[in-house]
């Protein structure tokens, strides 16, 4: 039956894409409002929604904002079907953050200023994003019991000499850029949000995802 096979492609969907090393970053978006005077949160990117659920889960009053989708779902309030590219920051006032975590990547980094631009004129007081992080790291833990062996290690090579590979079609899965990479310093991330007018609170690395976290506060203006 149809909405049997739906159901089924949907199910491996969510096991294939939440790994184990997914799930912290997925709980970080949230742990990262704690600290903030915040209630309603604007959600870009919901993808299969486990984000938006933990959100209102934990309390927050949450609508999302996807270039697909149709209605609201996982216990969001309203979703906005939009393009982040072409925003109408007049219609999204009202929040206290805006939440927009591996999306970024998704578009020509040509297009970043103009998004977190939007982003400042929506008037939300806060900014939380992440973006991939494929820097200089080495990570490693150790867990020993009788049965089990540790599996948790990693090491990345070193990137920044190298020009982050073309994407082989034009399909929104598809990253155009990753900091790290020859080009994609973090600096050039973080210039460009305080050139939006934010001014960075806080940076978080996750080592399963390899992502980094930026914390924003929205300045009144930005810098000229």
């Amino acid at each position: 039956m149809p909405d049997h096979d739906e159901s089924s492609r949907r199910r491996f969907g969510w096991h294939a894409y939440y790994s184990e090393k997914r799930i912290v970053h997925q709980w970080l978006q949230v742990e990262l409002l704690r600290t903030l005077p915040v209630a309603q949160v604007l959600e870009i990117g919901p993808y299969f929604g486990l984000v938006t659920a933990i959100l209102s889960n934990a309390g927050y009053r949450v609508a999302t904002l996807d270039i697909e989708g149709d209605g609201p779902r996982h216990g969001a309030l309203r979703h906005i079907r939009a393009d982040v590219r072409h925003l109408d920051p007049a219609s999204l006032h009202g929040f206290d953050a805006i939440l927009c975590c591996e999306t970024l990547e998704h578009l020509p980094f040509a297009d970043i200023p103009g998004v977190l631009g939007a982003f400042h004129q929506t008037g939300a007081p806060f900014l939380v994003l992440s973006v991939p992080y494929d820097g200089p790291q080495l990570g490693f833990s150790l867990y020993l019991n009788p049965h089990q062996w540790p599996r948790l290690k990693f090491f990345r090579k070193v990137h920044f000499l190298r020009r982050f590979p073309k994407p082989r079609s034009d399909a929104w899965e598809n990253h155009r850029w990753e900091i790290g990479y020859r080009d994609y310093p973090l600096r050039k991330l973080i210039r460009a949000v305080e050139a939006a007018g934010y001014r960075v609170l806080r940076r978080e690395f996750t080592s399963g995802t390899r992502a980094v976290f930026v914390v924003c506060e929205r300045l009144a203006h930005p810098r000229p």
